[in-house]
């Protein structure tokens, strides 16, 4: 029984797990080209015989192409280019490593889909000519070219330019062979005619009123002449351009409050590198109330709500009709900004019944207004079931409004008179309560003094008996001790001298000096029972 646990408990499911990486290298091996070796996440290909001609791709039927992390290939003197789709399977390809082989081109889109790229290492390899189009997409921390024979001109400026505006940790001693195939340091080149361009963005004025329309205007200069073109993100308004040479417009029509706060940028690009010039569009518009809900309840109650608008809206609240006067019992509290956005709540310390109402939000500012009511319960009127009568509250609402002594002076009530039938039913329900707890207390009164005079009746007509039977010394051990001579009542001298009062009866009473433990010289010797020895 133990054995079969053993293997159906966790050394199974380990033993299950090592076997599907056994079959995922497997499936990997499989697909890997001659000359290659890879796992789930790599492929290092560095065997110079037979080595390989073309970029290493695995089958997708047997393998994850978007698995792998890394690719390694070394000494691969037959590999001379990278195509178009020779990566594009690869979309989770972090590390490109190829040295020591034959690569001379590399298509202008072999990385397009390749965004996670970030160390390529090209170093000792055959390449003469490198556009910076390959690599302007991707945010690279490292780009290797060391050992390439580079050709002097205008196309790997951009390179001596990235060094410059991007060293890396390690510096690279770069070169170039000029017309006479002289070695010339890339740190020291210069190219006539050969510089990063410049953009210049005319925008007068990019504060405008919702639904309107505004035209930019751009112009881009350098040699050589740069492409110009416009960056919008994601604007959601409507747009257009025209480019004519080193003149360009944009023109939004329309615009939406959406794209308030967003960047515009006019981009100019060339061999070199390129520049750009970016404002940002500021929209106005009317406020809108986009939420708000019933209370919650946290470490206060809150009324939740979202507010939109350019500029800031104010904001008024009003309760059941009146405007609500804030005060540090009740009072708006803004949590979250998002440019035109905000996000917060009216906050509320400890409500009561009295505060249960209609509250309405209204935010305005020169555009416009918008305006937003809940109706707002924080608890019952005592002693009333909610259920019971749901219209209730109203009538609780317009007697009472937001209590003063609650949360301060926070109504402004145009009409001070209430009706006379809403007071009289308020005021009968606090009589009611009046009653009950002055009854309460007087009834209670009236207990303890009844308690107390039961005391002192026990100890002023307890029993008593004569005197010479309890004994001065062992008082508290006679069972007597309550029992105190009957010449103090008025029937004391009837029943004999041998006689005690319990209550307002006489009981004859035969001592036993035995029981009562009282010496010989307190006992009449007529007393003693017949046949009892003397005591010494």
């Amino acid at each position: 029984m133990s054995s079969w646990t053993r293997w159906h408990g966790p050394a199974m499911a380990r033993l299950w797990g090592f076997c599907w990486l056994i079959v995922g290298f497997w499936r990997a091996a499989l697909a890997c080209p001659t000359s290659c070796k890879c796992s789930a996440s790599r492929i290092w290909c560095g065997d110079p015989s037979p080595g390989i001609v073309a970029f290493p791709r695995l089958e997708s039927t047997s393998a994850d192409p978007e698995n792998i992390t890394e690719i390694y290939i070394a000494n691969q003197k037959r590999l001379e280019i990278i195509n178009e789709d020779d990566l594009e399977a690869y979309v989770g390809l972090k590390n490109l490593t190829i040295v020591d082989s034959g690569l001379k081109s590399v298509a202008h889109k072999a990385f397009l889909k390749n965004i996670n790229l970030q160390h390529i290492n090209f170093t000792r390899n055959k390449l003469t000519i490198l556009s910076r189009k390959h690599f302007r997409h991707l945010d690279l921390s490292e780009l290797i070219l060391v050992g390439n024979p580079f050709m002097c001109s205008c196309d790997i400026m951009w390179i001596k330019t990235l060094q410059e505006t991007k060293p890396s940790p390690e510096t690279q001693d770069l070169y170039c062979l000029d017309e006479n195939s002289k070695n010339i340091s890339l740190a020291n080149l210069q190219i006539p005619h050969c510089g990063l361009p410049s953009a210049n963005l005319a925008a007068p004025n990019l504060t405008v009123e919702e639904g309107k329309s505004i035209t930019l205007s751009c112009t881009v200069a350098g040699d050589p002449v740069p492409n110009l073109y416009w960056d919008v993100g994601n604007l959601v308004s409507k747009h257009m351009n025209e480019t004519s040479h080193t003149q360009g417009s944009l023109r939004i029509t329309n615009i939406s409050s959406d794209d308030s706060g967003k960047q515009i940028s006019c981009v100019a690009e060339n061999l070199v590198g390129e520049d750009q010039d970016s404002v940002n569009l500021t929209v106005h518009f009317a406020p809108t109330i986009t939420f708000l809900e019933s209370p919650t309840s946290d470490h206060h109650w809150c009324i939740p709500f979202t507010v939109k608008g350019n500029p800031k809206p104010a904001l008024q609240w009003f309760y059941n009709g009146a405007i609500l006067n804030e005060s540090k019992y009740i009072c708006t509290k803004i949590h979250v900004t998002n440019h035109t956005e905000y996000h917060g709540c009216l906050q509320l310390d400890n409500p009561t019944h009295m505060n249960n109402g209609d509250y309405k939000l209204v935010a305005k500012n020169e555009y416009g207004k918008d305006e937003k009511q809940i109706s707002a319960h924080f608890m019952g009127w005592p002693g009333i079931d909610d259920g019971a009568n749901p219209n209730y509250p109203d009538v609780i609402y317009e007697d009472y409004g937001t209590a003063a002594n609650d949360i301060g002076d926070t109504t402004n009530k145009s009409n001070g008179t209430l009706p006379t039938g809403v007071v009289d039913t308020g005021r009968e329900h606090l009589s009611v309560y009046a009653v009950v707890v002055i009854a309460s207390v007087v009834g209670f009164c009236l207990l303890v003094m009844l308690f107390l005079l039961k005391l002192a009746r026990h100890s002023k007509f307890g029993m008593k008996g004569p005197a010479s039977v309890i004994s001065n010394d062992d008082d508290s051990a006679s069972p007597l001790h309550h029992i105190s001579n009957g010449s103090n009542t008025p029937s004391s001298s009837e029943g004999g001298p041998d006689a005690v009062i319990i209550g307002m009866t006489k009981i004859p009473v035969i001592e036993n000096p035995q029981y009562f433990g009282i010496t010989n010289s307190q006992l009449k010797p007529d007393t003693w029972p017949r046949g009892s020895p003397k005591t010494a």
